[in-house]
C-alpha cells in the first residue's frame, strides 16, 4: 500500500526524541481518523496501523457479511454478493477486513492530513520544550551565542533550541561575540504567538548563587547555605552565608585562600564587587556587617518601623553609602531595614565619596597616586586646582582633567 510520502512527517517525530511512542501513535491515529470521519461520517469500523520506522501507515475497514438485502448499516455491514467479489471464500456471518487505499480520499484530503499532522507535531514539540525548561528554572546553562542584537542576544543550547538573553538581563559590562559560549541561568519561559521563548538571565541573584555553588564545594555539599543575595549587576553584590558546621568559617570558605574562589566569580560578573558576610539573627550585627566595608560607631534601631539610624566617623560615611548609594541600598535590601547614615558629631558635614568607589572608571594606580598626596576622597581631589594637582603628582594635565570630570559628574547626579 502507498505510504503517501509520510516519511518526512514521521521524521519530525524521530527528531523530537522526547515525544514518546504512544503519544506519536495517538496523534497520527487522530489525524487520520478525522480524515475517515469526513469521508465515511464515522470511524468506528476502521483501524489505523502506524509504522513509524518505515514512515507509512495502513487503514483497515471492518464489516460483517450479511445476506443480500439485509444490509441495515452500510458502514458496519456488507452484502454477501459484494463480499465474494473481494474474496470468493467468504461466508455470511464472517467479518470482512479490507485495506483502504489512502488515495481514495483524494489528493487534497491527503495533503490536508499531512499539514495537520505536521502542525500537531509542531505543537507537541513546543509543549515539550515548555515543559522541559519550566522544569529547569533557576538552572545554570552554558549556551552558544548565535546572534547579537541591540536589545537581546540569541543563544543556542546543545539541542539547538533558541534561548533569549534580553538587554535587561545582561550585566552592563557584558560583551558578546557570535560563536562564543556564555553562562546564564534559566529565568522564565514565555509563550508569544503560540511559540515558547526561553528567557535567560545574568543579572538574577540566582546566577550568582549558582556560580558560588560551582566554586565553593561546601555550598554544593550543603555545609554552607546562602541565606540571601542582593545585587546591583556589574557594580556590587552582598551575599549572606551561614555554616552548619562550627568548624567551617563560611566567609573564608567562600572567598578562598587569597581570594582564589571569589576571583573567578568576580571575573564572570565583570568585576562586580562581592561582599560575603556571615549571616546572623542579631539584627544590629547583621546591619553592621551589611554596610561593609564601612566601620560603624553605633546605631539606633526601631524594630517596629524597621528603621536603623547608623552613626559613623566622617571618613567611613562615603564607604557606607557607596557610589550612587549602591552600598546602602543593598544593605537595606539584605536586612529589610531602612538605614539612615549620619556622621558622628558632624551631621551637617558635606557628603563625600571614597576614591576607591571610582575604580571602574579610574585606574587604581592613579587612585594610589592621588592617595599618596593625601587625596582619599572625591571632594579632597576637587578642592585642589588642576595646577596644584599637576604640581604635586606625577599625573599629566589631560589625565587630571578627565579625573575631575568624572568626579564632578558624580556629585551632579546627587
Amino acid at each position: 500500500m502507498a505510504s503517501i510520502n509520510l516519511i518526512e512527517a514521521f521524521q519530525e517525530f524521530k527528531d523530537a526524541e522526547n515525544i514518546d511512542r504512544p503519544t506519536m501513535m495517538k496523534v497520527v491515529e487522530d489525524v487520520f481518523k478525522t480524515l475517515l470521519r469526513k469521508k465515511y461520517v464515522s470511524d468506528e469500523n476502521f483501524d489505523v496501523i502506524v509504522n513509524a520506522e518505515q514512515g507509512d501507515l495502513e487503514i483497515f475497514r471492518r464489516r460483517m457479511i450479511v445476506e443480500d438485502g439485509e444490509v441495515e448499516d452500510p458502514l458496519a455491514e456488507i452484502a454477501y454478493s459484494e463480499a465474494i467479489k473481494i474474496e470468493p471464500d467468504f461466508e455470511v456471518g464472517e467479518e470482512l477486513i479490507e485495506s483502504v487505499d489512502l488515495f481514495d480520499f483524494g489528493r487534497r484530503a491527503i495533503l490536508a492530513a499531512k499539514q495537520t499532522l505536521a502542525s500537531r507535531i509542531g505543537d507537541l514539540k513546543k509543549n515539550l520544550l515548555v515543559q522541559q525548561y519550566e522544569g529547569r528554572l533557576g538552572e545554570m546553562i552554558n549556551a552558544e551565542v548565535y546572534q547579537v542584537w541591540r536589545k537581546e542576544v540569541l543563544l543556542l543550547d546543545d539541542e539547538g533550541n533558541e534561548l533569549i538573553l534580553p538587554k535587561s538581563e545582561q550585566i552592563p559590562q557584558d560583551f558578546f561575540k557570535k560563536g562564543e559560549n556564555t553562562r546564564a541561568v534559566i529565568s522564565r519561559v514565555d509563550v508569544k504567538n503560540n511559540t515558547p521563548v526561553i528567557i535567560l538571565s545574568r543579572t538574577s541573584p540566582v546566577f550568582l548563587e549558582k556560580l558560588m555553588e560551582m566554586e565553593v564545594p561546601e555550598i554544593a555539599e550543603g555545609l554552607i547555605t546562602i541565606k540571601k543575595i542582593v545585587r546591583e549587576p556589574g557594580e556590587r553584590a552582598k551575599v549572606a552565608v551561614e555554616s552548619y558546621d562550627d568548624r567551617i568559617d563560611p566567609v573564608g570558605a567562600c572567598v578562598g585562600m587569597k581570594g582564589s574562589r571569589i576571583h573567578g566569580i568576580v571575573r564572570e560578573l565583570k568585576n562586580e564587587n562581592i561582599d560575603v558576610i556571615n549571616f546572623t539573627t542579631n539584627t544590629q550585627l547583621l546591619i553592621q556587617r551589611s554596610l561593609t566595608p564601612a566601620k560603624i560607631s553605633y546605631m539606633e534601631l526601631d524594630n517596629e518601623k524597621k528603621r536603623a539610624e547608623v552613626f559613623l566617623q566622617a571618613d567611613q560615611v562615603s564607604l557606607a553609602i557607596g557610589r550612587r548609594g549602591v552600598n546602602i541600598k543593598l544593605a537595606c535590601d539584605l536586612t529589610g531595614y531602612n538605614i539612615d547614615v549620619y556622621r558622628e558629631n558632624e551631621e551637617t558635614e558635606e557628603f563625600d565619596i571614597d576614591l576607591v568607589e571610582f575604580s571602574d572608571e579610574i585606574d587604581m594606580w592613579i587612585i594610589d597616586e592621588l592617595k599618596r598626596v593625601g587625596c582619599d576622597t572625591a571632594r579632597s581631589v576637587l578642592s585642589l586646582t588642576p595646577e596644584e594637582l599637576e604640581r604635586r603628582t606625577d599625573l599629566e594635565k589631560e589625565t587630571i582633567q578627565e579625573i575631575r570630570r568624572i568626579l564632578q559628574e558624580e556629585f551632579e547626579k546627587e
